[in-house]
């Protein structure tokens, strides 16, 4: 199986070239590629149909997104060409050629006003540009007909690029007091489980994997098991962490959502249900609290 992979700088990216390599030929592409043949650019479309057509995958797993959240309020138009434009392209591509496609999308596209879990069923509301813009994607695949898997995720974490896990450790050593909201819930989820997931889903496939996501594909919840809020998050990344003799920090106090306003609304409850991924792929979510414990070596 020939794989174009898009984002392998990013946090499931990076996991994800890993992951793959004994499935299929895995051909990473992006902005930063010396070989022309495999520069492809979310914000440049034009060049998106033009690599695919030139490396003719059977499959594209795009984990490449505009992901900072805060920073869509203010270039919503960029947000929206990466994150929704560039998959409906890819998918349109990917079409033409035969191919499959795998994309991500995140708990962000539902409000947070219900106190259970979302399921596939339940009605998107994004309440800001990032989420529209990835909802926005979400639909954009889906209305071109091409076979194709999105897996929404939470919270993502690694000990790469820019995340909630890196900006608690190294706020650690500079602040003696760090407060993190405690009232938005969800699942903190390792960017190591989302590629593996993917990776046993395609490695399932019988035989071509375009058929297989046809029969199969679809929307599915991905994140770990068990919830958390933002302060959870926090203090467990505290416990977890052996190189407490380096920590400046003396408290870490939870506060409310009010108390910390950002440019962008963030859903208060965005816990995803992942039973439907389980049912169809018989694949079990770690806890989040394990997979952390993992991640740090505890």
């Amino acid at each position: 199986m020939k794989i174009l992979l898009t984002g392998v700088t990013g946090q499931v990216g990076w996991e994800l070239q890993r992951t793959l390599m004994t499935i299929g030929e895995v051909i990473a592409v992006g902005r930063n590629i010396n070989n022309p043949n495999l520069q492809m650019d979310l914000a440049q479309i034009d060049t998106i149909s033009r690599t695919i057509k030139e490396i003719k995958p059977d499959l594209i797993i795009n984990p490449a997104a505009y992901t900072a959240v805060d920073k869509a309020e203010t270039e919503p138009e960029l947000a929206m060409k990466i994150n929704a434009i560039a998959p409906g392209a890819i998918a349109e591509a990917a079409k033409e050629i035969g191919a499959a496609m795998i994309h991500y999308s995140t708990d962000y596209v539902f409000d947070g006003k219900k106190n259970t879990a979302y399921t596939e069923l339940d009605e998107p509301n994004p309440q800001n540009i990032y989420g529209k813009t990835k909802l926005a994607g979400e639909q954009a695949i889906a209305s071109v007909g091409v076979p194709y898997l999105i897996l929404r995720t939470s919270w993502v974490y690694s000990l790469r690029g820019k995340n909630f896990l890196l900006t608690m450790l190294r706020l650690a050593q500079e602040r003696e007091e760090i407060k993190v909201v405690d009232d938005q819930i969800g699942a903190p989820t390792w960017s190591r489980i989302i590629a593996e997931a993917t990776a046993q889903i395609v490695a399932q496939a019988p035989g071509n994997i375009s058929d297989f996501l046809a029969n199969r594909g679809g929307l599915y919840h991905l994140t770990a098991s068990g919830k958390t809020s933002w302060y959870g998050f926090a203090k467990a990344i505290f416990e977890l962490d052996e190189k407490k003799s380096d920590r400046k920090l003396q408290r870490l106090t939870p506060i409310t959502s009010q108390e910390y306003p950002t440019p962008a609304s963030r859903p208060a409850y965005s816990l995803l249900d992942s039973q439907q991924l389980s049912q169809s792929f018989g694949l079990i979510l770690p806890d989040w609290e394990r997979c952390l414990a993992l991640l740090l070596g505890r």
